[in-house]
């Protein structure tokens, strides 16, 4: 290529670049000053637990403030923690016609059969919390996205940290209080619990989470103290429940031990969760950061239905909470933010 030549490339190099920019920025410019930009699009969100319940009100913040920010219609689907209630839910949002649903993979296999229906009849589907990994490797291009922490290595590693800060050595009993038997994505980080306690050489006692303690944490007061008494020599104990371990306080009280005699910890960042380590009942816990459950969702049905994207994947399982960071996190608690 000649220097003259070379010289003209560059100019039009330099006019096309020109151009781009000040296309992109009259369009940034542009998105900048709409507000609502996803008004009009109809969607269907699953905040999970019981209204106003632990982890699914930070859930449901996150929902509204998306739906707040960006304009779409959202109708709210409280399901009691209830894999069955959702599954039924899920029908009823269906025959609404929404353009877009927010769900929980908790229903394990069970979600398979609706996420097809819903796809078949042109509704965006994307998980939050428990991933349903088929559904999601099958219809990722249409907007089939999952945020929420990967479940069972978040399970390990809570263990492994609570074996390490909590100084258990092998021989030394935990108690895991957990949702093994619900199957899928979400009784994977139960499993990861077990199996992080096991790779110690600790031993686990195991205590499935019942129906009514799940859906209100408070009534399982008896059966904590029961297993407590019976296993007097328990050196750790892991709720895996948002709800439960937001109870710790009550729970160690209900079986008269002291703050501290136990090394207690657990998923999720609540009010009640925050003045538990602060008091000393609860010792650590991880953050999913469900607010982002809630908004990130909102944005990725409207991000698929008027640009077209597919779905994002998004691990919100950031970090560990405990005596030495709660501070910082704790007026965000407050508000439910995290």
């Amino acid at each position: 290529m000649s220097i003259k030549k070379a010289k003209v490339g560059f100019a039009a190099l330099v006019i096309a670049a020109s151009s781009f920019v000040a296309i992109t920025s009259a369009t940034t410019a542009n998105a900048a000053a709409t507000s609502q930009w996803c008004k009009g699009v109809k969607i269907a969100a699953f905040p999970g637990g019981p209204q106003g319940g632990v982890f699914a009100n930070n859930v449901y913040n996150g929902f509204r403030q998306a739906e707040k920010d960006l304009g779409p219609t959202v109708k709210y689907y409280f399901s009691d923690w209830l894999p069955e209630k959702m599954l039924t839910q899920w029908k009823e949002a269906i025959a609404t016609k929404p353009n877009g649903i927010a769900i929980y993979g908790f229903g394990g296999e069970a979600s398979n059969p609706l996420v097809e229906d819903s796809i078949k009849k042109g509704i965006i589907v994307t998980t939050l919390n428990t991933s349903l990994l088929d559904m999601q490797a099958k219809y990722s291009t249409k907007g089939f996205g999952y945020v929420g922490a990967v479940n069972y290595k978040a399970g390990v590693d809570l263990a492994l940290e609570m074996v390490k800060r909590g100084k258990l050595a092998a021989g030394d009993s935990a108690f895991v209080w957990g949702l093994k038997g619900q199957g899928g994505d979400r009784g994977q980080r139960t499993v990861g619990v077990i199996d992080g306690f096991e790779k110690a050489k600790v031993k686990v006692i195991y205590q499935e989470i019942d129906p009514a303690t799940n859906t209100t944490p408070a009534s399982g007061g008896p059966t904590f103290a029961g297993i407590m008494a019976k296993n007097s020599g328990v050196k750790a104990v892991v709720t895996d429940h948002g709800g439960l371990t937001a109870t710790a306080a009550t729970y160690m009280k209900a079986a008269n031990l002291k703050a501290g005699s136990v090394y207690f910890g657990g998923f999720d960042v609540s009010p009640a969760t925050t003045t538990a380590i602060e008091s000393g009942y609860l010792q650590l816990v991880i953050d999913q950061q469900p607010f982002l459950q809630g908004y990130l969702p909102i944005l990725q049905i409207c991000l698929t239905k008027k640009y077209g994207f597919s779905g994002l994947d998004v691990n919100t399982a950031g970090g560990f909470v405990d005596a030495t960071n709660v501070k910082a996190v704790a007026p965000l608690a407050k508000v439910e933010i995290r």
